[in-house]
């Protein structure tokens, strides 16, 4: 959802510097029933290096290793002066009882370790729970804390209308699709917390990510949390959301993750003994093991002072270097998707989503040329992607593979190497490919120069570069190199020194086509202002002046009673039977086909195609999670009503039908319906 609130705005930030602002990492505590108290200390030391200021402790209830743990954490905590805070997780072993989380807040928020918001409340989070979130009115007014939990299954609207968080943490850390990241979902949050442009109104949890692949396939019914087959898009993912973070500037930074190893998002160090997801989750193959991903903390302490203070210190220059380590269609994907249905998503080959490509991110004091080999190539020099405004500080570039063998890369200025690295192989073989899967985990590397600068970040008070989805993209990607980039409409993609484009102003203004919503209203105005028109968005006739138009303001997603063959149609009007010339839609729309042997995927496709596409355009619009299916209801004691797969389309499920199932005939068939959105 884009907000309208931010036409009009100017994305001028560091001059609106926050206080309090903290940037956590989300810490998996069910993945260290092995650690000692030393081995807290050692990870929060790391951490501390990095710049993050304190851990989102998530625990299951009921697990096992909670008491013992939380315990070691806390103590661990207080002698390093690091601060923790609890991320209740609903979803892992089902609801906290109201009385189980009034125990942990009244064990630790006590603790020096325990974080306040600045209020003087201590902050506490959770990982979905919106069925608890009456617990939350007793629980906030008996021990004073400041709500913030990541209801993102409701998505933002929705979230708050529970009426009791005090802010929001989103858990919409990764693109849909084969796509870049935006700031879309963040605008959505935004308007919801009833900020304008993201400043003001209630704080705001920003979600920053790596990557994301799991492949944990367990359906055993005491593990419900265990099926997970899918990637979403990682490539850029880590630089892009560190410039978001700088325009977006939220009160909070929540990092996903530090050490969650069976989503591949981990940015802490890969522990042998932390490794349990993969064998409580009966993994095919460990993807973790050999992945470091320790060097995508190297640039943190200088993205995250830029995020808190709008510039940073460089000391010293080097690179991160990040890839998997396969070429996407080189081995089997055992099953993996991009995206997940479990999501309301449409699935893609992963191939599609995670690109073959190497990327780098590099800190240096002034210019210097990539350079990138594999195998027995030879050098390539390469483009940077983004160059820094004034040449000092984060550099990104990235490269298409098509070959295998090592892979090095280098930074060099004129005849002498800056700083460079031999990263792991690029491996096709059957030893590349275990199991004779592709591990779609990233390998990450990274390395200092030997010497020392002595550079800054420069001037990132405005907004340099951006984009935008459709037809929008040309206007702000004319508009947000003068710094006016329209939060939700635009996203902001490089900061750096305010350009000026008064020069160019005064040749009109400008107005949204007819039938465009009112978001393109700002900057329609401003790019025919400045010359820049594109008539298939815009125009200069003020007879359209008003003309556009705002989406209407999407209904609750509240589970709904669908209609079934034996309900009333609705009733005649003055206007006659709106159903009078197909009742056989209105009797059978959301009907679907169960196959034997099972298909899932064109079984649930034609209800993602029918009944629920409205459903689930509207849960992806407000950037929350729903569900659909297709389900049979039968009698228990009686068999199931299997048919042979007709050559031709009967009357009980003749209206969602698809072209490709056709290739299911000669099967046998139940009808089932289609559940959207369900609890």
């Amino acid at each position: 959802m884009r907000s309208l609130l931010s036409v009009g705005v100017l994305c001028s930030l560091f001059g609106l510097r926050a206080s309090g602002k903290a940037v956590f990492a989300h810490f998996m505590i069910g993945n260290t029933e092995n650690y000692g108290s030393p081995d807290f200390e050692s990870e929060i030391s790391q951490a501390q290096e990095a710049h993050i200021d304190g851990f989102a402790l998530n625990f299951a209830y009921a697990d096992y290793t909670n008491d013992g743990s939380i315990e070691r954490m806390f103590g661990a905590a207080e002698r390093k002066g690091f601060k923790l805070i609890f991320s209740f997780d609903y979803a892992g072993n089902g609801p906290f009882p109201k009385e189980e989380v009034d125990y942990w807040l009244d064990m630790y928020l006590g603790s020096s370790a325990y974080f306040h918001h600045s209020t003087g409340q201590p902050l506490v989070s959770t990982f979905e729970g919106p069925e608890s979130a009456d617990d939350w009115i007793e629980l906030k007014k008996k021990h004073n804390v400041f709500f913030m939990p990541s209801y993102s299954s409701l998505g933002a609207k929705e979230a708050m209308k529970t009426g009791v968080p005090d802010g929001l943490f989103s858990w919409a850390a990764w693109p849909k699709g084969p796509n870049d990241m935006t700031t879309e979902v963040d605008s959505s949050y935004c308007e919801f917390l009833d900020k304008i442009d993201c400043r003001g109104g209630k704080p705001y949890m920003m979600p920053v990510s790596p990557w994301f692949y799991t492949r944990i396939v367990l359906t055993a019914a005491d593990l419900p949390g265990y099926d997970k087959n899918w990637l979403w898009r990682g490539d850029s993912l880590w630089f892009d959301r560190w410039t978001h973070a700088w325009t977006v500037q939220p009160e909070y930074v929540q990092i996903i993750s530090w050490n969650d190893y069976g989503e591949s998002h981990h940015i802490g160090d890969v522990r042998e003994d932390a490794l349990v997801a993969f064998d409580v989750g009966e993994a095919p193959f460990n993807y973790a093991r050999g992945r470091p991903h320790a060097a995508w903390r190297m640039f943190l302490p200088y993205v995250i002072d830029i995020y808190k203070v709008g510039e940073a210190a460089i000391s010293k220059e080097g690179i991160s270097v990040w890839y998997h380590t396969n070429q996407g269609r080189a081995c089997s994907s055992g099953g993996t998707t991009g995206n997940t249905a479990a999501q309301v998503q449409v699935e893609g080959q992963p191939a599609d989503f995670s690109q073959d490509k190497i990327f780098v991110s590099a800190l240096l004091g002034s210019t210097a040329n990539l350079q990138i080999k594999i195998g027995d190539g030879s050098w390539d020099v390469i483009s940077w992607d983004t160059t820094p405004d004034g040449n000092s500080g984060l550099y990104f570039g990235s490269t298409p593979f098509t070959g295998q063998g090592q892979v090095q890369v280098r930074v060099m200025r004129g005849p002498d190497q800056v700083v460079g690295l031999t990263g792991a192989a690029i491996d096709n073989t059957s030893r590349g490919c275990v199991g004779g899967f592709t591990n779609w985990n990233a390998w990450v590397g990274g390395t200092w120069a030997s010497g020392g600068v002595s550079a800054s970040s420069g001037d990132l008070s405005g907004c340099i570069r951006g984009t935008g989805d459709g037809d929008i993209k040309t206007l702000c990607e004319y508009a947000c190199k003068y710094n006016y980039c329209p939060f939700g409409a635009c996203t902001c993609t490089q900061r750096g020194k305010i350009n000026n484009a008064d020069k160019d102003a005064g040749k009109g203004a400008g107005y949204p086509n007819p039938g465009k919503e009112c978001i393109y209203l700002g900057l329609c105005d401003y790019a025919c202002d400045h010359g820049i028109c594109p008539t298939n968005a815009c125009n200069r006739d003020e007879a359209n002046k008003g003309k556009c138009f705002i989406p209407p303001d999407t209904p609750p997603a509240t589970p709904t009673k669908k209609p079934t063959t034996t309900a009333a149609p609705p009733e005649a009007t003055d206007h006659g039977d709106p159903y009078a010339e197909d009742r056989d839609t209105w009797a059978n729309h959301d009907k679907c086909w169960i196959y034997d042997p099972p298909n899932h995927e064109a079984s649930v496709n034609q209800c993602l195609s029918g009944p629920c596409k409205k459903i689930v355009e509207d849960a992806e619009k407000e950037g929350r999670t729903t569900n659909y299916g297709c389900l049979g209801f039968w009698a228990l004691d009686q068999p199931i009503p299997w048919e042979d797969d007709p050559s031709e389309c009967r009357p009980a499920v003749c209206v969602h039908i698809p072209d490709y199932e056709t290739a299911h005939i000669g099967k046998r068939t139940a009808v089932g319906r289609c559940q959207c959105d369900s609890t």
